[in-house]
């Protein structure tokens, strides 16, 4: 299923994490050359990204909801 971006977080690791407004969170890493997502990089890209459809694998799964930070 495809949910919109709502939010960002990062992790203990400092990776960037997509908020879903399904209420499931999904890793929007830059890592050239496997995945490329430059526009994690800098706020702008991160605003721009706002309302963006991400397909979700655990509302796919039926998964609970994920805690926010």
């Amino acid at each position: 299923m495809k949910h919109p971006i709502c939010g960002y977080h990062r992790d203990e690791e400092g990776h960037w994490v997509a908020q879903l407004a399904c209420g499931h969170n999904q890793h929007v890493r830059h890592d050239p050359p496997w995945m490329i997502r430059a526009w994690v990089t800098s706020r702008r890209g991160r605003d721009a990204m706002l309302g963006y459809l991400l397909d979700c694998k655990k509302c796919d799964e039926h998964a609970p909801p994920d805690e926010r930070p």
